[in-house]
């Protein structure tokens, strides 16, 4: 039986810390630019919660008003005195409130939750549907400012 011999290791074996250094770079810098990225994406995906709830609201209301000579003013209370939907969305990034009600018409209105990753949605970390006068307008804005009923359509895409 032959046998094998054994010979001394020669050369380097693993990452030098310069190496390792560098990699650590790299993945910071790509980790810098992806996590923006990949928290915007989040925030367009939850914007769908108020466009539910939004929409809630609008048939919530056609259906009060079908029973009532004016739309409701009541966003929580429920029937006979109010639309009886909750004044936060279900998973509470949004706050619903309703103004303007009159006869004709009304505004709805969802604001990010002050503390939520929502609240850093730009312009649209405030979105609104008015009904006037049987037409259907749709706004948006950041948390603070006045609502704009031209422009949406980066928040509003259909």
């Amino acid at each position: 039986m032959p046998t094998r011999q054994i010979r001394p290791h020669t050369g380097q074996r693993g990452f030098t810390l310069i190496e390792l250094m560098i990699v650590v770079v790299v993945v910071a810098i790509l980790a810098a630019v992806a996590f923006p990225s990949f928290m915007g994406s989040i925030r367009k995906g939850r914007r769908s919660e108020a466009f539910t709830a939004l929409s809630n609201v609008q048939q919530a209301q056609e259906r009060w008003r079908s029973n009532n000579a004016a739309y409701s003013s009541d966003l929580s209370a429920s029937a006979p005195t109010g639309l009886g939907i909750a004044a936060t969305t279900s998973s509470g990034y949004y706050a619903l409130s309703l103004a303007n009600v009159t006869a004709i018409g009304y505004e709805a209105v969802a604001t990010a939750v002050s503390g939520s990753s929502q609240e850093s949605d730009g312009s649209c970390a405030k979105l609104a549907v008015q009904m006037s006068g049987g037409n259907v307008s749709y706004a948006s804005s950041t948390t603070g400012g006045s609502l704009a009923y031209a422009g949406t359509d980066k928040c509003w895409s259909r």
